[in-house]
């Protein structure tokens, strides 16, 4: 029996799908992040430790191509293995989730620029800024002159490399100005301590500064090459991951740091919960009516968070299987919805948040960071829903698009 017993855990084993093999490698770390969630706060980056576990684990290159040693997981995965970082720190799966869809972009640049840091090291970190009025880039010889200085650069700490997004100026004034990200070494950029906040406290989302610098037109990506289908990276990584629209799904890029983090807290809500008596009356709160309807509402909206989030990277890989663009309203929608989805999980939060009472006051309880936690997730540009929702009812009546990176 017991060599049966054996085997049967051996199949198990190997039947499980890559992407449940990072989901359980995310899931065994999130206590050891719990527990150090307030060190993490007071460093205001990644600590030491779950820098050193997260590159041990692969996280960071879940969706980096399998070519260079990546594990090319499908789009859902930074749902699926966000959520579980996020329930034992959301600051951490923030990073989890940018730095590794960096990986992921990485596939869709020149060869040269991936050769230029997978080369030297398949582990690099890379940061980002996406804010493109930020920078400012001439057109010269063989590239560009950038300078700027750009908020949110997440994760920049630990990064040996930054995605920086500009505004390229147009030789002819009449035409518009080009948006395009460029990849910058570290020794390009400076960093300026401004990560002083009330959530996402441990994200080390600090400033960059590029005064003059040259950057070669091969480690630079136009936005235009990345609306989905055909990209520069292409030869080297032609799989439908790399074929998807970036910006039009870039809400879901973070989204799973909402979901889990609004989990985690449903979850300890109803772990103290059942156990918990009135501080006055003594009675049960598991038996109030008001308890249980939030509990549900609360619960309702996580789940169905869940399932838009990943149906919508289910959907858009099914598409980029089938070489299948999605047109503008349909990314208008992923907009609007990975707003939408976040905002449920920010209501989540709130409810418990207001059912606990004083007892959520308490800095030493994960509840008060999971509240502020939640809304600094809501506070980012992508989850706003009044943009994301008006952009999408424009194209819904028929006038134009007015994000002009999808």
């Amino acid at each position: 029996m017991p060599h049966q017993d054996h085997a049967a855990g051996m199949d198990q084993v190997i039947r499980q799908s890559p992407l449940e093999d990072y989901v359980a490698r995310a899931k065994a770390l999130a206590p050891t992040f719990k527990e150090r969630a307030a060190a993490t706060e007071e460093l205001r980056r990644l600590p030491p430790d779950t820098e050193k576990e997260l590159h041990a684990s692969g996280l960071f290159r879940m969706l980096q191509p399998a070519r260079v040693g990546g594990a090319e997981l499908d789009y859902v995965a930074l749902i699926d293995v966000v959520e579980e970082v996020a329930k034992g720190d959301a600051a951490v799966a923030w990073n989890v989730s940018n730095l590794g869809s960096h990986h992921w972009m990485l596939a869709m640049f020149d060869e040269v620029a991936q050769n230029a840091v997978w080369n030297e090291n398949r582990d690099a970190l890379i940061a980002s800024s996406f804010v493109f009025p930020a920078g400012r880039a001439k057109p010269c010889d063989g590239g560009y002159m950038l300078n700027g200085r750009w908020p949110f650069s997440s994760g920049v700490d630990p990064s040996t490399w930054n995605m920086l997004a500009g505004m390229v100026e147009p030789e002819d004034e009449t035409k518009p100005a080009e948006q395009r990200v460029f990849l910058l070494p570290q020794k390009d950029y400076s960093i300026i301590d401004t990560w002083f906040t009330t959530g996402l406290k441990g994200t080390g989302s600090k400033d960059v500064t590029v005064e003059d610098v040259f950057v070669p037109h091969d480690m630079t990506l136009a936005v235009r090459d990345i609306a989905g289908g055909n990209h520069p990276g292409a030869r080297l990584n032609p799989a439908p991951l790399y074929a998807l629209p970036v910006f039009s799904l870039f809400p879901f890029v973070l989204s799973g740091c909402a979901l889990g983090n609004a989990q985690a807290c449903w979850d300890d809500f109803v772990s103290r919960t059942r156990h918990r008596a009135s501080s006055y009356s003594q009675s049960r709160l598991a038996d109030l009516q008001s308890i249980q309807i939030k509990i549900a509402e609360s619960g309702a909206k996580i789940d169905a968070a869940r399932r838009i989030m990943r149906s919508i990277c289910i959907e858009a890989m099914e598409d980029a299987r089938a070489s299948r663009v999605p047109d503008l309203l349909t990314k208008t929608r992923y907009r609007r919805d990975g707003a939408f989805s976040v905002r449920m999980c920010t209501e989540a939060v709130d409810l418990l948040f207001a059912a606990s009472g004083a007892g959520g006051l308490f800095s030493q309880g994960h509840l008060q960071r999971q509240f502020r936690e939640a809304h600094a997730i809501n506070s980012h540009i992508a989850f706003s829903f009044d943009a994301a929702g008006a952009n999408n009812g424009r194209v819904e009546l028929g006038l134009p698009s007015e994000n002009p990176t999808l």
